[in-house]
This record gives structure tokens, sequence and C-alpha cells, in this order.
């Protein structure tokens, strides 16, 4: 049997190298992208398109994202917290921690509130923020992380954001929009620019809530 995968695997390496691709419209992708962009009112097309063209798909990611969360918790609820929590304690790792958090949420930052003129999103910002928080975590208290995320309310900030994102998805969905502004400007693409806060909003803070969870109940380390 091993043999038939062998050849297999021989098959298609010859296939890729000597069987052309079909040569591609690009003059058609190309109207394509304008249309989208012109359509949305941003220059980031991928942005466009996750955000307006397919917005009732987003809104099922986020919703998504949400449920995984919760789940996260009411798995883990029955579970015993562990014993002890390691981190790094020398301090050339704490430091370099630090200042990856640092670029990491400046990054997360950019990523949010340009994300709809060049390549980045909420979802992109959400993740530089989570890494943020992730390297934080392993240089600090589990304790003062839970502290701070209670007296800012995270929790709350979360679910507002999702409710949020979930109201002007169906107020665009109904054919709703702000104007576009003129392409290319931080203002520009109506609505798109504070969707794409939202979701980055919603996708660090619910990173924050599932990392207390995992170092209370399976440790840092």
């Amino acid at each position: 049997m091993k043999w038939v995968y062998l050849i297999a695997g021989i098959a298609l390496f010859v296939k890729m190298l000597l069987v052309p691709n079909p040569i591609s419209d690009f003059s058609q992708q190309n109207s394509i992208v304008q249309l989208v962009v012109q359509d949305s009112g941003v220059s980031n097309a991928v942005s466009g398109i996750i955000l307006r063209n397919r917005l009732y798909d987003t809104i099922f990611e986020v919703v998504v994202f949400t449920i995984a969360i919760l789940g996260a918790k009411y798995l883990l609820a029955n579970e015993r917290p562990s014993c002890a929590v390691y981190q790094f304690t020398d301090q050339p790792s704490i430091i370099l921690a630090r200042l990856g958090a640092t670029i990491a949420a400046l990054v997360g930052i950019e990523l949010a509130i340009r994300g709809h003129l060049s390549p980045g999103g909420g979802f992109a910002a959400g993740v530089a923020g989570g890494t943020a928080i992730g390297l934080i975590a392993i240089t600090s208290s589990p304790q003062w992380m839970e502290e701070i995320y209670h007296r800012w309310h995270a929790a709350i900030w979360e679910k507002i954001s999702v409710l949020v994102f979930i109201l002007l998805s169906v107020i665009t969905l109904s054919g709703y929009e702000l104007p576009h502004g003129e392409l290319g400007t931080l203002l520009s693409g109506g609505i798109l620019p504070l969707l794409n806060v939202l979701v980055a909003v919603k996708v660090t803070l619910g990173s924050w809530a599932v990392m207390l969870v995992f170092i209370r109940y399976r440790g840092l380390l």
C-alpha cells in the first residue's frame, strides 16, 4: 500500500512541474476588486468583503468566538485550580516580554484603526492585543491580572462590543450606511472602521478572559 502512496506523490510532483496552470483573467479579477473598493469605500478590499459583502458570515464568526469563551469557562468551572503558577522571574526575560507586549499592543492599535486602509483588520488586531496580554501574563502575578480585569469591567466591555457590533451589522445589512468619505483617508468606509475597532476590542478582551481561565486551572508554564 505504501508504494501506491509513493507513486501518487511522484505523479502529483511531476504534474505540478510539467502541467501548466490555466491562465487567469487578471483583468476580470482587477475589475472585481475595483467594484468591492467602490462599493465599500475602503482601499483594503479584504476588509470590504469581510465587513460588507459577507458581513452576515462575520457576525456569526464573532458569535462563535463568544461561545468558545463561554465554553472554556464552563468546561473548566469544576476543575481544581492549579496549585502553583510558574512564571519568568529573570530580569532579562521580563524586560523582553514587556517590550514585546508594548510592540504587540501598538501593532494591534494600528491594525484596528487602519485595517480598512492597509492589510490588517479587527481580527488581526485582536490577535495582536491578545498576544500583548499573554506576554504580560507570563511576567506578572495572576492575582494582579485578575484584579485589573475586574477593575476595568473587561467582561462587560466585551459583551457591549459584541452587542454593538451585531446592532451596527444588522443596520448595515438593512441597507443603511454612513457616507463613505474620501477613499484612502482614515475616516473613509462609513461604518467599516468602527466595526474593525469593535472586533479588535472583542477579540482582545475575549483572549484575556480565556487566558485568565487557563492560568487559573492549568497554570502558565
